[in-house]
C-alpha cells in the first residue's frame, strides 16, 4: 500500500484534501501510515481506501492510528492529473514532497479482505452504492522452526544440572495454515470490533465466505452492524469530510441533509414536506412542491419521444395534480420520470395505486429544459404555454428518496438507470400496528417484497437509506435496469411520430433485467 496526500485541482486554500491509500496492506504498511500521519501535523483529510486487503495485524494497528489521530475514512480511488487511465497513480504525478492533485472515484472501487478492518478506524466511515465492501475468513499461518542449542550440564549430587544454554541455529522446519480461529485469534477480532464500534455480525458474515472468495457486505448491512456509518449520495465523492453542525452553505462535505431540514425528513401523515432549498449543497435544484410536465425530446412532428416529468416535494395536494395531467394524456401511457425527496407518504400510496391503474411505467430521471440556469432546470420561461414542453432527460445525478419510492413502485414497469433510489424510517422509528400493517399491504399490492419495510426501518429518517440497483430489484422495488447507453422515459413516441427506428409502432418499453423475473 502506498500514501499520497491528493488535492482537488479546484482546491484554493485551506483545504483538507484526502490521504488516498491504495493496495495491498503488508506489515510494513503502519509504519508509511506513522510518516504520513506526522507530515500533515494537526490536520485531519479523510483517508479514501482501495485495497485488496492483506495483513490483518497490520489493518489492526492502521486502524488504531486511524482512530487516535481523529480521521475520516472511505472507500474510493484516486485518479491523479495527467496520468493515463492504465496508470491513475503514476509517479510523474506525484510531487517530490508527495503530494499531488487528482480526484477521487466511486464506481467499481473496492475494500476487501482486512481492509474494511482499517477502513473501521474511521471516526466515519462512509462508502457509495457503486463502491464494494467485502470480507472472508482471516487466515492463520503457523511457522514451524527447528532450534538446536548448545547446552552445558554440571553433576551436582548426583544429578545433572544444567548451567547454561545458547542457541546455535535454526531452521525453517515448515508451514501450515487454518482458517478456524483461534482463541487468541478470536480474541483479536471481537476486542478491535468492540474498540471500534462494529457489530459482532460482522464476524459471521467473515467467516461465511471461505479465503478465496469474498462475501459482499451490502450498504444497508454495513450501516446496520456500525462497519459503515453514512452512505454517499449522488452528489458527494469519497475524500469529502462529514459537514459539521454549523456548516455553511457553500462548504463541501457530505451527509448535509443529516443536518439540515431535507424534504426526507417529511411528517408521514397529512402534513407537507419542509422545502428543502436551504439544506442542500449548490449542486442540488432547489425543490419546492412536486409539479408535471408534459414534455417532448425531438422533432413532434417526426421522430418524438415524449413523458411527464414530475419533479418536487411530494404533499397531499399532489395527487390531484397528476389526475389532472393524466386526463390530458387522453389514455396514452407516457412515462412517469420522477426526482424526488419524498414527502407525504398517504399522498405517496394514492399516487402509486394511481400509476398502476394506468398502467403506465415510473423510472427516476431529472428533466433539463433548454435555457434554464442549473440551479432551475424546470424555469418557467422555457415551459411550453400549451402542449409538451421539449427538453432532455437524464439519469445521471438523479434521485429518488423516502417516499419517491413509494411512488416508483406503482409502475408496470419500473426502470432504474444511473441514479439514486433509497429508503429511511417514515418521521418517526416505532410505528403503530395500523401503520405497519398499511405499508405491508401496499407493498403487497405492489408485488414489493415485505423485506423492504425492515430494508425501510433500519435507516433512521435523517438517513438515505441509499440501495443497490440489485437490492432494489430483489426487493421488487424496481424490475428493470434501463440500458447503459438509454436515459429514463425515452420509449414512448408521440402520437403524431412517423415510424422509425426509434419509433416502432406499438414500440414497448424496453428493461434489461439484472436479475431472472420471479
Amino acid at each position: 500500500m502506498r500514501f499520497i496526500l491528493v488535492h482537488h485541482p479546484l482546491c484554493v486554500e485551506d483545504c483538507p484534501g484526502w490521504i488516498s491509500a491504495e493496495g495491498r496492506i503488508t506489515a510494513d504498511t503502519p509504519a508509511q501510515l506513522r510518516k504520513i500521519l506526522k507530515k500533515i501535523g494537526g490536520r485531519k483529510p479523510p483517508v479514501v481506501f482501495r485495497s485488496e486487503g492483506g495483513d490483518v495485524d497490520a489493518a489492526y494497528a492502521m486502524g488504531r492510528m486511524i482512530r487516535k489521530a481523529g480521521l475520516e475514512t472511505a472507500v474510493g480511488g484516486t485518479r491523479l492529473k495527467g496520468c493515463a487511465a492504465d496508470d491513475m497513480r503514476c509517479d510523474a504525478a506525484i510531487a517530490k514532497d508527495g503530494t499531488a492533485i487528482g480526484y477521487t472515484y466511486s464506481d467499481g472501487a473496492y475494500c476487501f479482505s482486512a481492509c474494511p478492518l482499517a477502513f473501521a478506524g474511521g471516526t466515519s466511515r462512509v462508502a457509495s452504492q457503486w463502491a464494494f465492501i467485502g470480507v472472508h475468513q482471516i487466515t492463520t499461518v503457523y511457522s514451524r522452526v527447528r532450534v538446536s542449542y548448545r547446552i552445558e550440564y554440571k553433576i551436582v549430587n548426583g544429578k545433572k544440572k544444567e548451567i547454561s544454554r545458547k542457541e546455535v541455529g535454526r531452521k525453517s522446519a515448515g508451514k501450515s495454515s487454518s482458517t478456524k480461529l483461534g482463541k487468541k485469534a478470536s480474541a483479536a477480532l471481537t476486542g478491535y470490533l468492540r474498540e471500534m464500534g462494529v457489530d459482532q455480525d460482522l464476524v459471521d458474515l467473515l467467516m461465511s465466505a471461505t479465503p478465496d472468495s469474498i462475501k459482499i457486505v451490502p450498504p444497508v448491512e454495513a450501516m446496520r452492524i456500525g462497519l459503515m456509518t453514512d452512505m454517499l449520495s449522488y452528489n458527494e465523492w469519497p475524500g469529502m469530510p462529514l459537514c459539521a453542525a454549523d456548516a455553511a452553505a457553500e462548504a463541501v462535505c457530505h451527509g448535509r441533509r443529516d443536518v439540515g431540514t431535507p424534504a426526507v425528513n417529511a411528517p408521514v401523515f397529512d402534513s407537507p414536506p419542509q422545502n428543502a432549498s436551504g439544506a442542500t449543497s449548490e449542486s442540488l435544484p432547489k425543490t419546492g412542491p412536486m409539479d408535471f410536465l408534459l414534455m417532448s425530446d425531438g422533432n413532434c412532428q417526426e421522430e418524438c419521444r415524449q413523458w411527464v416529468s414530475a419533479d418536487g416535494d411530494i404533499t397531499p395536494d399532489t395527487p390531484v395534480q397528476l389526475e389532472a395531467i393524466l386526463k390530458t394524456l387522453g389514455g396514452r401511457k407516457l412515462p412517469i420520470v420522477l426526482q424526488s425527496f419524498g414527502g407525504d407518504v398517504d399522498a405517496s400510496f394514492v399516487m402509486g395505486r394511481m400509476i398502476r391503474t394506468a398502467g403506465l411505467e415510473t423510472s427516476v430521471g431529472r428533466t433539463r429544459l433548454p435555457n434554464c440556469p442549473m440551479q432551475d432546470p424546470r424555469c418557467k420561461a422555457s415551459m411550453a404555454k400549451s402542449g409538451p414542453t421539449e427538453g432532455e432527460v437524464f439519469a445521471g445525478g438523479a434521485y429518488c428518496f423516502s417516499s419517491c419510492s413509494f411512488v416508483l413502485m406503482g409502475g408496470t414497469p419500473r426502470l432504474v438507470g444511473n441514479s439514486a433510489i433509497g429508503l429511511n424510517q417514515p418521521g418517526k422509528s416505532e410505528l403503530t400496528k395500523a401503520e405497519r400493517e398499511k405499508f405491508l399491504a401496499y407493498f403487497q399490492e405492489m408485488g414489493v417484497s415485505a423485506e423492504a419495510f425492515d430494508t425501510m426501518m433500519i435507516t433512521p429518517p435523517s438517513g438515505r437509506g441509499d440501495l443497490l440497483d440489485s437490492q432494489a430489484m430483489a426487493l421488487g422495488i424496481i424490475n428493470g435496469v434501463i440500458p447503459y447507453e438509454e436515459e429514463p422515459g425515452l420509449h414512448v413516441c408521440g402520437p403524431q411520430a412517423k415510424e422509425s427506428l426509434q419509433c416502432p409502432r406499438n414500440q414497448k418499453a424496453e428493461i434489461a433485467p439484472t436479475a431472472p423475473a420471479n
